[in-house]
């Protein structure tokens, strides 16, 4: 590992090192970080190792490839955009463009390496049908959570106490070796399916007997039609097989009835970006209980079976060796049963301590009826300046909605939805605030999504503006300190994780929820949220409350939208009796004019201690 100056024209890459005892090594999110840049063979990155004492980077030898210019960085001298973030993250040149958090950084590399070699057919692949893999964020996809958190943290953990861990499994271990005995489903099942049946027939016919293909050992290491497939899309040079016509017993057989196709890698048949984030947080979990528990191995035979499959890839090799991998080549005995404890929910599947809930009728009356009769109905506060809004004609054309790509009367819509949101921030911001403006479209840009950031940063280049930031993350990767927080229309649990983000922070919000019916338990909300919403509601008649917030199409009859209307005031009168008990005044209001979103509701807060 070569210490080079950083390039102003080239992408910066921070990453973690850990120093413990004097002893410096890498965290599992950087070593992931750094096989995925081997595996892709990018080399456009410039990788700062941010550290908290000097000479450092003699001791991580081996453990960086070798083709990468990195330098270190004092955590205390990184740019502001990045110190707001949790690493890993990725900073533009002009640095005022941030991606952080492992699923964001490491799908970035992916389409900059697919930029640079647009023929790495291999590199395409990682991010899976339709480019979504790792795409949801960990808070509403629980295999996100898994793969970016629940996994990495349970090996992190184990190794730093591995004698305390020997007697049981980590449930996140424990969850992917239960998934990679799933059923696999692909795009292309049916005819890959297809073609193993025909396998099947043909072994049977000519091996008769217990030898017969058709009889596989739970270990076994090649599954034929099913590898066959997955590494045929891995290959540069791939051709489409000669069309052959199935044989008609073949293609009489329901699909019902077809074999189900066996895990290759870990989403299914296709090695993806999944495999590389597991990769480096299985071998070191192996590694450990090789030395520690050997006998531990074999109530893991999928998750070793997956190991040894993965070694089957050059470029896996390859990347492993520049990282300093010594791939394990472990024997794979007949399984033993997993111990009596059962795997664990991981993130979106945790919905807290289960409490008995009595029956309840469907629709909205008897729930809206049982608030009612314990004295809790929607409530809205005056909206304190309803005829203010922003001076469009004055501002430059690139700012005004009216510029998008929506109807004239979107637009028009849109401007009144932002004079809301901007006249109660103006209400509530002082001279040197900052405000963050999540899920976002200024002074400080939060958002998951690609697309709209950049959109957002081409207009902002436009107008000559330099006082934004654009920060792509999921929430919990953005750590800044901050004033005020702005979300218009976030979707679902979104709402709730801005609100936590600015309760976290002490800062004021003004929010506009969207999409209730997408509100539900996770990991780290539970509904209702107020202690006082708890005491009446259950779960799932809370749950009938999003459903019905969403009841408030311009398209519907005027009662259904008023039962809506009703249904959305309750929803966020919840939020906002939690908010108070975190020593918050919160209002819920109604954006002027009503028209301008069936999602009219608004939030606003701020601290009063």
């Amino acid at each position: 590992m070569k210490q080079t100056e950083p390039q102003k024209d080239r992408e910066s890459l921070y990453l973690e090192v850990s120093t413990v005892n004097g002893d410096v090594s890498l965290p599992l999110h950087s070593s992931i970080v750094l096989f995925l840049l081997s595996y892709t063979e990018c080399s456009s990155f410039h990788v700062c190792l941010v550290i908290d004492q000097a000479d450092v980077l003699p001791s991580l030898s081996g453990l960086v490839p070798g083709g990468l210019a990195v330098s270190d960085v004092r955590r205390e001298e990184l740019p502001g955009l990045v110190r707001m973030c949790r690493l890993p993250a990725a900073l533009e040149p002009d640095a005022c463009f941030c991606r952080a958090g492992l699923a964001v950084v490491l799908r970035h590399i992916i389409q900059r390496a697919c930029q640079l070699m647009p023929g790495r057919r291999d590199v395409a692949s990682l991010l899976g049908f339709k480019n979504t893999c790792l795409k949801a964020c960990a808070e509403v996809s629980q295999w996100t959570r898994l793969c970016e958190l629940d996994i990495p943290s349970a090996v992190e953990e184990h190794l730093r106490n591995p004698e305390d861990q020997m007697c049981r499994l980590p449930a996140a271990i424990l969850n992917l070796e239960k998934r990679l005995g799933e059923p696999v489903k692909v795009h292309n099942d049916d005819k890959i399916r297809r073609q193993k049946l025909q396998q099947q027939k043909k072994s049977d016919s000519q091996l008769k007997g217990p030898s017969s293909e058709m009889e596989s050992h739970p270990n076994e290491t090649h599954p034929g039609v099913e590898l066959s497939a997955a590494l045929a899309k891995l290959s540069a040079d791939a051709v489409p097989s000669p069309a052959t016509r199935e044989r008609s017993d073949i293609r009489k057989v329901k699909t019902t009835d077809l074999p189900e196709l066996e895990h290759v890698f870990a989403e299914g048949l296709y090695f993806t970006l999944t495999d590389v984030v597991l990769l480096p947080c299985v071998h070191q979990y192996l590694i450990s209980l090789q030395k520690h528990t050997p006998s531990t191995l074999s109530h893991l035979p999928l998750l070793l079976r997956w190991y040894q499959r993965v070694q089957e890839l050059p470029s896996v090799l390859r990347a492993a060796k520049d990282c300093g991998m010594a791939l394990l080549s472990l024997s794979m005995a007949d399984p033993c049963p997993l111990q009596p404890e059962n795997p664990q929910p991981s993130g979106a599947e945790q919905e807290g301590p289960k409490v008995k809930q009595e029956p309840f009728i469907g629709g909205p009356r008897p729930t809206l009826t049982k608030l009612q009769e314990n004295g809790i109905d929607a409530v809205y506060s005056a909206h304190p300046c309803p005829t203010w809004t922003v001076d469009w004609e004055s501002l430059p054309a690139a700012v005004n909605p009216t510029e998008g790509k929506m109807s004239d009367t979107r637009a028009v819509r849109k401007q009144q939805q932002l004079n809301n949101l901007v006249a109660m921030v103006t209400e509530l911001a002082r001279p040197g605030h900052t405000v963050v403006d999540f899920c976002s479209g200024g002074v400080i840009l939060i958002e998951n999504k690609e697309e709209s950031l950049v959109r957002a940063r081409d207009r902002s280049a436009q107008l000559g503006l330099t006082n934004i930031g654009f920060v792509q993350a999921n929430l919990d990767y953005f750590t800044g300190n901050f004033n005020i927080g702005v979300a218009l229309h976030a979707c679902g649990v979104a709402t709730d994780m801005v609100l936590d983000r600015c309760l976290q922070a002490r800062a004021g919000f003004v929010i506009s929820p969207c999409c209730y019916g997408f509100i539900q338990n996770t990991l780290k909300f539970n509904f209702p949220k107020s202690a006082r919403f708890t005491e009446t509601l259950s779960y799932k008649e809370h749950m009938v409350l999003c459903r019905f917030a969403d009841q408030t199409a311009v398209s519907l009859p005027p009662e259904r939208r008023l039962i809506g209307k009703r249904c959305m005031g309750l929803v966020d009168l919840d939020r906002s009796w939690a908010a108070e008990t975190h020593g918050y005044s919160v209002r819920v209001m109604t954006m002027v004019p009503e028209g301008c979103s069936p999602k009219n509701n608004m939030l606003v807060g701020i601290p009063t201690r």
